[in-house]
């Protein structure tokens, strides 16, 4: 009782205590996992032994840079997280139009549930469904369209992008279906009274407030896709991303490993400064 009165008088030990156990949890499991990776990059392995010496070396961060092939990887894996985020914003603006404008009341918590439907399947059934469909000779597009001749464009680049953008689209939807569901009609209204055509309403009145929103999105889109690896290792073929790289040395070079596992940190890094740079979140 009297630990409660001396909690209920001194409101910032009250506010310390119901937030400890949160903090605690991001500061040891999350931050404290994630540093001691990035610590094991810095080590090296015995080539004999294969066990990890704790003897501060940047030689994985030489060979990392000085060989083209991990460029390549990084630079490939960039490309195609930054395709996949502006796929899934093309497609999620017109459809979250719709259903914060245009759909009825009914018709817009009937899309919500199909947007929400792939989240509830499992990854892995996602991704072998879409590896049915690009099957060279066998799959669902030649099976459908073969005799029209058009052909399955197997796996590849052109796979991966299409995979993650259906995996990672209804977290672009989301956030920009909040943000037009927050924006008045009075404002599209007053824009057309004005004379403003349909095109220039969307690029000078919804587009500037819509964008915190779509910046929101393309956070999950571009970090989801950045650290994928299953759907390049299920329907990629022969191209591999960053997180193929990491699965295939973990087991085997434990500090080279870690040392690429930085390389997505650094980018997603450094896209956060651009966005925040940019200040296009400032309103959120």
């Amino acid at each position: 009782m009297k630990l409660a009165n001396w909690m209920h008088r001194h409101e910032k030990y009250r506010l310390a205590a119901l937030l400890a156990a949160p903090i605690s949890w991001l500061v040891i499991a999350y931050l404290g996992a994630i540093a001691a990776l990035l610590v094991t990059a810095f080590f090296t392995i015995n080539t004999f032994t294969g066990d990890v010496v704790k003897r501060f070396n940047l030689g994985n961060f030489q060979d990392l840079v000085s060989d083209p092939a991990y460029r390549n990887v990084a630079l490939r894996t960039i490309g195609i997280a930054a395709s996949v985020t502006l796929i899934c914003a093309i497609l999620a603006i017109p459809m979250a139009f719709y259903m914060s404008k245009i759909a009825s009341s009914r018709g817009k918590k009937i899309l919500v549930a199909l947007i929400l439907t792939p989240l509830w399947a499992s990854y892995l059934v996602k991704i072998y469904a879409w590896r049915t469909m690009f099957e060279p000779g066998s799959g669902v597009i030649e099976w459908l369209f073969g005799s029209l001749g058009i052909h399955s464009p197997g796996f590849g680049l052109f796979s991966i992008i299409v995979g993650l953008s259906y995996l990672w689209l209804p977290y672009m939807i989301l956030p920009v279906y909040a943000g037009l569901d927050r924006l008045p009609n009075s404002l599209i209204e007053a824009s057309g009274d004005l004379g403003a055509g349909n095109f220039a309403t969307f690029r000078k009145v919804i587009f500037p407030l819509l964008l915190p929103s779509v910046i929101a999105g393309s956070m999950f889109t571009f970090s989801l896709s950045l650290g994928d690896y299953i759907t390049a290792q299920i329907i990629g073929g022969k191209f591999q991303m960053l997180g193929n790289v990491v699965y295939q040395n973990f087991s085997l070079n434990l500090p080279f490993a870690a040392t690429i596992s930085a390389v997505p940190i650094v980018i997603m890094g450094g896209y956060l400064w651009l966005i925040r740079r940019t200040g296009a979140l400032s309103s959120l």
